[in-house]
């Protein structure tokens, strides 16, 4: 599946907001201002040459169906969001800010973190969409970011993330058959010992879910 558009793009995350229950409380959004939104949010990071990888739902929905998502999820360094004061900072630490550009939700994974750098340097790929070009995690981009997002994830006992990443991660694997060992050689370099012990354990467990659909279809 390939996203046309940046308003597909505001569909997506439009219809992610209005089908969350926990959204029918309160305030009525209004969604439809999120695709003018998206569409402000990519010509201001376009005229102001900001450097910024897309990653994420969104991100993911250029490699595979079925993936949802209630906010933009980009790379960016903290000097270029300095580039951007209409972003309504609501929280930030050493590698995450949290915003709002008017109603639209943005997660920004900061490039003082190695991997989120390395990810923006080596795996992004641009495509053209109405009069914008935006750069794309790549598919092993994504599968970085994810895989060395679940060691923590589990730690923090997150049961339903664990789950959407795991499927995230099989699901690119399956589809586009990346140097896995290519990747965790990399991600050797980022990581502490425990943690990539963790994530080549939970890689195994994804190649034999893999192997099991593959026997299951033949």
């Amino acid at each position: 599946m390939t996203i046309q558009s940046s308003v597909q793009i505001g569909n997506v995350i439009r219809n992610a907001v209005v089908f969350n229950v926990k959204n029918w409380l309160g305030d009525t959004m209004n969604t439809d201002s999120l695709l003018e939104s998206v569409e402000q949010l990519f010509a201001l990071l376009e005229t102001r040459e900001i450097e910024y990888v897309l990653v994420g739902g969104i991100a993911l929905l250029h490699y595979v169906d079925g993936r949802n998502t209630e906010d933009l999820d980009l790379i960016m360094g903290l000097s270029s969001l300095d580039k951007l004061p209409e972003i309504n900072v609501a929280s930030q630490d050493m590698y995450f800010v949290r915003g709002e550009y008017e109603e639209l939700q943005i997660d920004i994974l900061l490039t003082k973190n190695p991997l989120f750098e390395h990810v923006q340097k080596n795996y992004s790929v641009y495509r053209h969409f109405l009069e914008h070009d935006i750069p794309f995690a790549s598919v092993e981009g994504l599968i970085l970011l994810k895989l060395y997002a679940l060691p923590s994830l589990y730690r923090q006992g997150n049961f339903s993330r664990v789950g959407i990443y795991e499927t995230d991660i099989a699901t690119l694997m399956h589809e586009y058959k990346p140097d896995i060992s290519k990747l965790t050689g990399e991600l050797s370099s980022f990581v502490n010992e425990s943690d990539m012990v963790e994530i080549e354990n939970i890689l195994s467990e994804i190649q034999q879910r893999i192997e099991r659909f593959q026997k299951g279809l033949s």
